[in-house]
């Protein structure tokens, strides 16, 4: 007799019969697909590539606690105030994504660098910027929670250009290790979008800042572009920047090593003339004999200190002795490179 089928095993034959014929997915297939996605897996967006390291936005963060440090004190000192200015955070994004992430309006001020041979921005957010610009104009004893929204005056930005300054003088002390910043700004726009120095999915390191003057607090952005620091990010990511400050010059050293130095001993060689002779003439040479080379008496010698020319002189007796007396200074490529660089910066002097 066969066997009577259970109510269990019938819901189950309808529930085959429903399907096509298909089983239904394994508790043991959801399983694995749990374990991989639980696994610790690093997602890397192709269209925002980490273009900086770990260790050089470790070091751009050390450099900028210093700077956040010095400008926080030249604040407190012009606003006769207790001003803090802390480091937020240090992070690379698309220039796109930052213009995007400011409000309208604000204080978007350009720099350009000659250090860097490029361009940095340094954005002020009007909710500490109005406060600050009232304080300089004697205000500030009320907290105004009421901040205009308009973009600001001349006489306005003519106060905002005084931060400005101190922290341009500020992030020139911070990278004095790296490099010469010589900042300036070119332009100052209430409307970031119009501003449009590298493209948009340029990768930009986005520093930002936090200033607090009493119950007042408002965010600073300095943005980066990476083909501007991209010259100088081998040394950024050295292990000197451990110490982001030089340190003061020891004169004592100084002292001991122009002292050792100035008793070395160097070779001086004096070449009298160059020429070609074939052998047989070397051999038939006898005291007397006159050699004629390619050089003018007029010319003079050259004098050569460890294999280089410096000096031209001219051949001589003192006292009995066979002497030369030096007559001019041999100019040498770098200096004449120097001398038509410096006549460019005097010819074109800098705003």
């Amino acid at each position: 007799m066969a066997d009577v089928l259970s109510q269990t095993e019938v819901e189950s034959l309808l529930a085959a019969l429903d399907t096509g014929g298909k089983s239904t997915p394994t508790d043991f297939h959801d399983t694995r697909l749990t374990d991989e996605i639980s696994s610790p897996v690093s997602v890397y967006d192709f269209k925002r590539p980490e273009r900086v390291s770990k260790e050089q936005m470790r070091a751009f963060e050390a450099m900028h606690e210093g700077f956040s440090r010095e400008f926080g004190a030249g604040l407190s000192g012009m606003l006769r105030s207790i001003v803090e200015v802390k480091l937020v955070s240090v992070d690379q994004l698309t220039y796109s994504e930052f213009v995007y992430s400011l409000g309208t309006p604000t204080c978007f001020n350009l720099l350009e660098s000659h250090g860097l041979d490029g361009h940095l921005i340094l954005d002020l957010n009007p909710s500490i910027l109005f406060p600050v610009v009232d304080r300089l104009l004697g205000g500030g004893k009320h907290t105004n929670t009421d901040l205009p929204n308009r973009a600001m005056t001349e006489i306005e930005l003519r106060l905002v250009s005084r931060i400005t300054s101190l922290a341009i003088t500020a992030l020139k002390n911070a990278w004095s290790n790296l490099c010469d910043l010589e900042l300036r700004v070119v332009q100052v726009e209430s409307n970031p979008q119009l501003v449009q120095i590298v493209p948009p999915n340029e990768v930009v390191v986005l520093i930002v800042f936090e200033i607090t003057m009493g119950e007042v607090r408002g965010f600073m952005n300095l943005c980066i572009p990476y083909n501007t620091i991209e010259p100088v990010t081998s040394q950024v990511s050295s292990d000197a920047w451990s110490a982001y400050t030089k340190r003061a010059v020891d004169e004592r050293q100084v002292v001991n090593l122009e002292t050792g130095i100035s008793q070395a001993s160097v070779e001086m060689v004096v070449n009298m003339a160059q020429t070609v002779l074939r052998a047989c003439d070397v051999v038939n040479l006898t005291v007397g004999d006159v050699i004629q080379t390619e050089v003018d008496k007029d010319q003079g010698i050259q004098v050569c200190i460890e294999g280089r020319p410096m000096f031209a002189a001219k051949p001589g007796v003192l006292k009995g002795h066979k002497a030369i007396q030096i007559e001019k200074t041999i100019t040498q490529p770098h200096d004449v490179i120097e001398a038509k660089l410096k006549s460019l910066e005097s010819d074109n002097p800098q705003e």
